[in-house]
């Protein structure tokens, strides 16, 4: 099974939407490839020591996007899908959070190098 799956305690985000956040990166980088079969609800639960329910709800999520497809009594798979498609439209997301954020760099006075220097010591840090 290649879904590898690193929870954080200190991080903001629920477990289940660090998970789909996880499997979303492995989809899209290639990592997943359309049709494989992702662990059961129950396996994976397991495997990262999290309620069956979080996983559900993870899942579902996942399958709400488009990512993952089930078929009764078969699992859980990766969906086929325009990764180019999926690509432009997180990158359309990206610019508008980034557009959010330069106002706040704005109304807080920072100057590009400022706000250029925040993103490179996040960027850095993973």
């Amino acid at each position: 099974m290649k879904v590898r799956i690193v929870l954080s305690n200190r991080s903001s985000e629920p477990i289940y939407q660090q998970i789909v956040n996880q499997l979303k990166a492995q989809i899209l980088n290639g990592e997943l490839d359309a049709g494989e079969g992702l662990p059961s609800i129950r396996a994976l639960a397991k495997l990262i020591g999290v309620s069956v329910i979080t996983t559900k709800r993870a899942y579902e999520e996942l399958e709400r996007s488009g990512f993952v497809y089930t078929q009764p009594g078969k699992g859980s798979f990766v969906a086929e899908m325009n990764l180019d498609f999926v690509k432009e439209r997180k990158l359309a997301t990206l610019q508008e959070q980034l557009a959010v954020l330069m106002v706040d760099a704005k109304t807080l006075q920072m100057s590009y190098a400022e706000f250029l220097e925040i993103a490179h010591v996040l960027w850095e840090e993973g």
